[in-house]
């Protein structure tokens, strides 16, 4: 333990906080920052009257534990000076999960909103921070005296700096008293620092130290009963607000539910095994029975625990057969009391009050438990007790049980922890409709009557007759083929077209494909016919066409045949229609089900919870806020949809799904968003929180992955850190030849290599599948929206934007920045920089030379083992968004605001002017890379076809002498000389360019021939 101590720096850049909340009275703050770590504690400066203060000043913390550094909490509290003020001085904090720490050279700055500490807090603004760690090596003996005496001095001043804040600021008395167990982590966390420090280094003392040990036991009993006594003197602290807190996930009196053990796991294969089991109490009402004449009454029922009341719905001969799921950890009462009442109607305009009919109690001590495979619990007639004088008895027919999430009387019950019974917070699984591609190929059509012009016009000069085009509809996508001439010819009087269509239709199909043949030179329609869906011919691959037919046309009434058309119609099945990019797609099968393949694993994800989400709903007056969360997950034509727990900033949804995978190589999308369609009142489009992508390319098979990921979004004043999300994800693939073998078959089906579909085509295509797609799903109940299906699918991608353009050509560069190392290592060898490495080099093409035939085998040989050393800093876990390689950093406001501007622009025509103008000069900028290229094969081109006959006839003669030298000399002894050559001294070597440049360089090209 001693010799890792000291091995890994946490380095946190404290850079500047923005839009602070003003508190020393005069419309300033003078702010300074607190971090603490690991039970270290650093301060910042003050920067005096300031609301946007600027720091930059970097904060440096020793982890003792590196392997533990992912469960830290990285705490960082902003103050105002007592000095300059005597009002309430604390100005908002951060909490930072040390799983998202950065390794030293990738951090990038975030800027994190200030959360509250209580309610009653007024607090705003942000701050921005970098935090990155240093792995260093570990120290040596005589140098871990000094780290240790620096750490203890670092701990004894937080001693001074806690009491500054809290001797200015007046607490209530609920901010002032911590939880006791947070007092005790603290202290051992404090004695665990000072034994580190203060560790024996001979081993004359180790013997003096187990003495004292020793004794520390045996005064630990006195120590503890001190401590108990202080404890039970003590004022208990106020209970933190469950709206705003982390929920419990486990309940810790006699009803808790135990998770699965690993064996359980194992033999069961159950589910809900990557997501705590949470317990609730289940109580099913299913109907009421009066022993009186009048059985006929209308009746509801009333549960109470606790602050806990709900009502069920009002019927007559009291059958309800409702289902009540409340959650443990929320309960504040160990007693449900269930009462039954008679609704009375009112007299005239007195209301009169609902009669009780009595009433019956339950000690949750004793509800039994209930596990998943357990049939349901038998619900009981239970007598209830204490109705009014002279009514007649009654009972009730109820079910009381403790279950988890994973119970099947869970999903349709009144839920306590999503708003009860409201449909837009249900958790759900949503499918895609299957989609086709169909093909319209129109040939020709022939006998075509026109009709009479209404309006005659004159026709154009030169034109002989009627221009006439096809136009099909299937719902609402509209497609037409170009414009024939109709003339007074018999080649012509028959118009071809040989043109296809292509279609997105989705099952259940629409009921008729609409042809409509229309004169565009007249502008009408000359006659139309409608194919119904259902006699369409289905295929499989392209061996064989299907079987075209001739379609009559009606036209009016004056003209009931207006011609024929011949077509042929079928629907695609070799194709996948791709609803989304095919970079992040998550299904690549056909549509056809006879070239479906079997699954070749399984796919787990558990939603645990997410943790520090901002408000997304806030008050008019800015005084409080709310979230409101759901997670939608997306994987081939399988949508989930998690419940939406109401008003949380820490939300547990501990909700686990599954997917067949077909294919290895394909994405899973997570997305997080705020419910704002259960308010009735006011219907809102939900609003996005981040989202999350996971390849399953880089997962390991059969592992389970628990992670936190953070949610970031861009937004038009820059990037922010909306939370993070805790997910736990497992790839379970039985066979490995399969797995394997889908690497070497083909992406997408056969009938996009044989037939492809065009870029445009496909884009367009893609659009329309989006489109559909979106459109059924809203219409489900609950509906998802179209912002959450656009939002997954990803249909902005295309759309212009500078900072993704940046991005990606930061991209390429990235790429061939090891060319370019390359490069400069051969120029460092050629210009002898390291002269040992270049006589090496000597050496290797000596070796090539004299053995060619060990050039393959050793090249392979050096990327197997470079590739094995390298396994050891591969990747561990799967990566979320980088903030870094988006450029959300560096970017500024215009661009941003650019970004979210929709299509067609709606901003004025000077800001729409101005960024024409800067988008001319980065196509410029291209344009002129473009020529470049263009011209140096155009070069090479000129020097082969005598556009230079100087130029051209010099290469000739070079050509006639190289084919003597080639033929006469051996060809081991040529590749050495032409090596020595290159690799020879700087001393032997000219200044200019080589004489093989300049020729090349003075070769023409057509840029001079450009207008």
């Amino acid at each position: 333990m001693g010799e890792a101590v000291g091995s890994r720096r946490l380095v946190v850049e404290v850079c500047n906080a923005r839009n602070l909340m003003p508190k020393d009275g005069q419309g300033t703050a003078s702010a300074y920052a607190i971090v603490d770590f690991d039970g270290q504690r650093r301060r910042t400066k003050t920067k005096l009257r300031d609301l946007n203060p600027q720091w930059d000043e970097k904060l440096e913390f020793l982890v003792h534990d590196p392997e533990s550094m992912a469960n830290e909490i990285l705490e960082l509290n902003v103050y105002n000076d007592k000095k300059t003020g005597k009002r309430s001085t604390f100005l908002g904090k951060v909490k930072i999960s040390g799983s998202s720490f950065a390794k030293a050279g990738s951090e990038t700055l975030i800027y994190y909103p200030l959360e509250k500490r209580s309610v009653f807090s007024q607090i705003k603004g942000e701050i921005g921070l970098k935090v990155s760690f240093v792995d260093e090596g570990p120290p040596t003996a005589s140098a871990e005296a000094a780290p240790a005496a620096a750490e203890t001095k670092s701990e004894e001043k937080p001693v001074t700096d806690e009491k500054k804040p809290e001797t200015v600021e007046k607490k209530p008395a609920e901010e002032e008293k911590k939880p006791v167990a947070e007092e005790k982590k603290a202290e051992e966390a404090k004695t665990e620092d000072k034994n580190k420090s203060s560790a024996p280094k001979e081993e004359e003392k180790k013997k003096s130290a187990e003495k004292l040990k020793t004794e520390a036991a045996a005064a630990k009993p006195k120590e503890e009963e001190e401590k108990k006594k202080k404890e039970a003197d003590a004022p208990s602290p106020a209970p933190p607000s469950p709206a705003k807190d982390p929920q419990q996930t486990g309940y810790n009196g006699d009803l808790e539910i135990r998770a699965p053990s690993a064996s359980e796991r194992g033999n069961g294969g159950c589910s809900y095994d990557l997501v705590d089991r949470v317990p609730y109490l289940f109580v099913r009402l299913l109907k009421a029975k009066h022993s009186g004449a009048d059985s006929e009454k209308t009746t509801y029922a009333n549960l109470v625990i606790g602050s806990h009341s709900v009502r069920t719905r009002t019927v007559k001969s009291g059958d309800w057969d409702q289902v009540f799921a409340f959650h443990k950890a929320s309960l504040n009462s160990t007693a449900l009391e269930v009462s039954v009442y008679e609704e009375k109607k009112p007299d005239g305009d007195k209301p009169v009050p609902d009669a009780a009919l009595g009433s019956v109690s339950f000690d949750l001590q004793e509800i039994p438990k209930r596990a998943a495979p357990d049939s349901p619990l038998a619900p009981q007639w239970y007598t209830l007790e204490g109705p009014t004088e002279g009514s007649p008895g009654c009972d009730v027919m109820l079910a009381v049980w403790v279950g988890t999430q994973a119970d099947e009387a869970f999903q349709e019950a009144w839920q306590s922890d999503s708003g009860g019974l409201i449909v837009h917070t249900r958790s759900k699984a949503y499918l895609s409709p299957k989609l086709w591609y169909l093909r319209l190929t129109v040939i020709q059509t022939q006998d075509l009557r026109l009709p009479p012009l209404s309006d005659p016009k004159p026709r154009p000069v030169g034109s002989t007759g009627s221009d006439l085009y096809v136009k099909a509809q299937l719902g609402s996508q509209v497609f037409k083929t170009g414009r024939v001439s109709m003339g007074s010819a018999s080649s012509s009087a028959n118009p071809s077209w040989n043109e296809d269509l292509l279609f997105v239709a989705a099952e259940p199909f629409d009921p008729h494909l609409t042809i409509v043949v229309e004169d565009a030179t007249a502008g009408q329609s000359v006659g139309q016919a409608k194919v119904p869906i259902s006699t369409v011919h289905r295929r499989i691959d392209d061996r064989a066409e299907p079987p075209s037919r001739w379609l009559n046309l009606a036209g009016d009434e004056a003209r009931p045949y207006a011609g024929r058309v011949h077509v042929r119609v079928c629907l695609e099945g070799g194709y996948h229609v791709l609803d989304e990019a095919v970079h992040v797609a998550s299904d690549v099968r056909a549509a056809s089900k006879h070239l479906s393949k079997p699954p070749i694993g399984l796919l787990e994800v558990g939603v645990r919870g997410a943790a520090n989400l901002v408000p997304m709903k806030v008050a008019k007056d800015g005084s409080s806020g709310s979230t409101d969360a759901y997670v939608v997950l997306k994987y081939g034509p399988k949508w989930a949809r998690t419940r939406t727990i109401i008003d949380q900033f820490n939300p547990r949804w501990n909700e686990q799904y599954a997917w067949d995978v077909f294919d290895p190589c394909t994405v899973l999308t997570i997305a997080v968003f705020d419910n704002a369609r259960f308010k009735q009142t006011e219907p809102a489009k939900d609003v996005r929180i981040g989202k999350v992508r996971i390849r399953l390319s880089t997962l390991d098979t059969n592992r389970v992955y628990a992670n936190s990921y953070p949610l970031m979004a861009v937004h038009p004043v820059g990037a922010k850190k909306m939370g993070e999300i805790e997910l736990a994800i497992r790839f379970s693939c039985p066979s490995w030849l399969n797995l394997i073998q889908a690497y070497t078959s083909p992406l997408l089906p056969r009938m996009h290599y044989v037939r492809p579909l065009g870029p445009a085509q496909q884009d367009v295509l893609r659009h329309t599948a989006m489109r559909t797609v979106s459109a059924r799903l809203a219409r489900s109940e609950p509906p998802l929206g179209p912002e959450v299906v656009q939002y997954l699918l990803d249909t902005d991608a295309h759309v212009w934007s500078m900072r993704r353009s940046r991005a990606n050509w930061f991209r390429v560069v990235g790429c061939l920045s090891r060319f370019a190392g390359l490069a400069r290592w051969a120029h460092g060898v050629r210009t002898w920089a390291h002269p040992s490495t270049t006589v090496l080099v000597h050496v290797l093409l000596v070796a090539v030379v004299l053995c060619p035939q060990l050039i393959l085998s050793t090249l392979f040989l050096y990327l197997f083992l470079i590739l094995v050393w390298r396994y050891r800093v591969r990747p561990r876990e799967p990566t979320g968004p980088d903030p870094r390689l988006s450029h959300v950093d560096a970017v500024g406001s215009d661009e941003l605001d650019e970004e979210f501007d929709g299509f067609p622009s709606s901003r004025a025509a000077d800001v729409v002017r101005q960024r024409y103008d800067r988008l001319r000069a980065v196509a410029a900028r291209a344009q002129t890379l473009l020529g470049d290229v263009a011209a140096q094969g155009e070069r090479i081109e000129g020097l082969l076809s005598w556009r230079d006959p100087r130029a051209t006839g010099i290469f000739v003669v070079f050509c006639f002498l190289a084919s003597l030298v080639f033929y006469a000399v051996p060809i081991k002894v040529l590749v050495l000389g032409m090596g020595f050559y290159y690799l020879r001294h700087p001393r032997f070597r000219d200044d200019m360019p080589s004489a093989s440049f300049n020729f090349f360089r003075r070769l023409p090209s057509l840029s001079d021939r450009i207008l």
